[in-house]
């Protein structure tokens, strides 16, 4: 009995002692979890075959041991002393092998693994690292705009649930912003839930801006330490609306058109290149040193050829800063005098003129009843055919839609004028009497006969051209007869007399069959004439034939034998 009390008292004194000392042969182990994961710390020591139990216990920072897991060789049991913090976590294996559940920060301690024999402790410590990813970087508190040349919060970059704590990087469009005094400032802070032991990481960045930021993106990134080495998150890309003042304005005619005309409306825009844009400016029209306020643009309704002028704009706040454009209104008129309706007499003379008055070169085209003329209309001496529907039309063909009319209606007017003539039948049967009829209006004709005799056809009438037209009848008469033609119109009524003989057909025919005769006779006669000629001819001929003969070496004689002869052919 002794003997075991001294056993269970030298037991208890290494026990006590081994909750201090560490055996120096062992070296530090360490164990790395993942926050939320199940810890596993192996025993690290070789099981000897006396074993009696196996113990777990950590150190507080004081040094002290806390036991809180025991194991059995002999009656192969497992208790687990009341620790609150480790209360249905833990797992002790056959092999001493430590399982704590559900890992902590606060689990980052210096566990021991002991095996106890009759006569000595074994002992292996174990370090316990526990790490947590943090949450990807976010930037919150975003400035709504930036402004440049002014060092302004940009935004903050916050990152959470990290262990250890991490470290937070700005970048502007993948660079890194190190800190610049008046140009980048940033500021960092952590902090660490009480509960849960985990740090939450804030950076706020102040920057100044410059143009050269539009469109530039901002990100932010979280270097952490996890059980594999160190890693790094990536936060969005954030781009802010950079502010700028107006550094130039510009003077715009809406809506674009090659060219203005009277009686077009046009609005002036004014802009300006700064973010955000100026809302109001001055307007300066033609003639007025005082601007008139108003939003970016200014409406002029029904515009005159009086508008024509330099248009400018400014900032109200800034007015040197000054955009101008020149504006001119194009203007077209056209004089046609006369015009309208216009009645004249025939031969009267009538000058007419068409006038044009333009902002530039003006086409000016003449019509005659939809026909073209070559050139503008003079009338010296009107005619009927001078009569129709004139119109001078022009156009500046640089501006869409500029084009001006007028018309001249001219009536020619004349006293009716009559010529009769008449057409015999060379077989005596009838005669066509013809009353021509010039006038306008159109006169209206009426026939009268005086004497006896027969209207062989109706009356036929040409078609009215150009103030003129005929009449005409047929007739075959017993006996001689006045015709008479009387024409009427507005202005007058004339009245003409042809006189037709019933034997005026059968002289006709006498004189034509005389005439015959005449001929025939005529050609006889001509003929006699020519056979005598040719009878001479032939006899003068044989008796210069004989003196020729005589007389071969007298030249002269011959020449004149020649000439002679040429003579009598003659």
């Amino acid at each position: 009995m002794a003997s075991k009390a001294a056993a269970s008292c030298r037991l208890v004194f290494c026990l006590l002692i081994s909750a201090a000392v560490l055996r120096p042969g062992l070296g530090l182990y360490t164990v790395s979890s993942t926050y939320g994961d199940t810890i596993i710390m192996p025993c690290r020591l070789d099981v000897p075959q006396n074993l009696m139990f196996g113990k777990w216990k950590y150190e507080k920072p004081d040094g002290s041991p806390v036991f809180i897991a025991f194991r059995s060789s002999t009656k192969k049991s497992v208790q687990y002393d009341d620790v609150p913090e480790y209360k249905d976590r833990l797992s002790l294996s056959e092999n001493y092998t430590l399982s704590i559940s559900n890992a902590r920060i606060s689990d980052e301690k210096r566990f021991v693994c002991m095996l106890v024999t009759e006569d000595n402790v074994f002992e292996a410590p174990t370090i316990v690292k526990v790490f947590k990813q943090p949450s990807k970087p976010e930037i919150v508190s975003k400035a709504p705009f930036l402004e440049t040349e002014q060092l302004k919060k940009l935004g903050d970059c916050i990152s959470k649930d990290s262990y250890p704590e991490g470290n937070i990087t700005w970048y502007r469009s993948g660079r890194v912003l190190q800190p610049l005094e008046g140009v980048v400032d940033i500021v960092f802070k952590k902090e660490m839930d009480p509960v849960t032991q985990l740090y939450t990481m804030t950076s706020s960045l102040e920057y100044k801006t410059t143009k050269a930021d539009i469109q530039m993106p901002f990100t932010c990134s979280v270097t952490y330490y996890g059980p594999s080495g160190q890693k790094t998150v990536y936060s969005e890309q954030a781009v802010f609306d950079i502010y700028y003042p107006t550094e130039q304005v510009t003077l715009q005619v809406l809506p674009p058109r090659s060219a203005i005309k009277e009686g077009d409306n046009i609005t002036l825009k004014c802009l300006g290149n700064g973010n955000p844009p100026p809302e109001e400016f001055f307007f300066y029209l033609p003639g007025q040193p005082e601007g008139i306020r108003s939003s970016n643009t200014y409406t002029l309704t029904d515009v005159r050829r009086n508008a024509t002028g330099d248009y400018r704009c400014s900032l109200t706040d800034k007015k040197s800063m000054i955009a101008s454009t020149t504006i001119t209104v194009h203007y077209l008129d056209l004089s046609l005098n006369p015009s309208g309706e216009v009645t004249k007499q025939i031969g009267d003379a009538l000058p007419v003129s068409c006038t044009i008055s333009a902002s530039r070169n003006a086409t000016v085209v003449w019509m005659k009843d939809n026909t073209r003329l070559k050139s503008s209309p003079s009338f010296s001496s009107l005619q009927y055919q001078d009569a129709g529907n004139y119109v001078c039309e022009t156009a500046l063909q640089e501006v869409e839609g500029l084009k001006k009319r007028e018309s001249l209606t001219l009536i020619v007017e004349g006293k009716p004028q009559i010529r009769m003539t008449k057409i015999i039948d060379p077989r005596g049967l009838s005669k066509t009497v013809i009353c021509h009829v010039e006038g306008f209006p159109k006169p209206a004709i009426q026939w009268t006969i005086t004497g006896s005799g027969s209207v062989i056809n109706q009356t036929e009438e040409s078609p009215y051209i150009n103030g003129k037209y005929y009449s005409k009848i047929i007739i075959s008469p017993e006996e001689n007869v006045t015709l008479t033609c009387t024409a009427e119109n507005q202005l007058e009524r004339t009245v003409n007399s042809l006189n037709v003989s019933a034997n005026e057909n059968r002289e006709k025919v006498n004189d034509q069959a005389k005439l015959i005769v005449g001929i025939v006779v005529g050609l006889l006669l001509a003929a006699l004439v020519a056979g005598v000629v040719y009878w001479l001819y032939m006899k003068k001929s044989k008796t210069a034939s004989k003196h020729v003969n005589k007389d071969l070496g007298n030249l002269e004689e011959n020449k004149k034998l020649e000439e002679n002869n040429h003579k009598t052919e003659a």
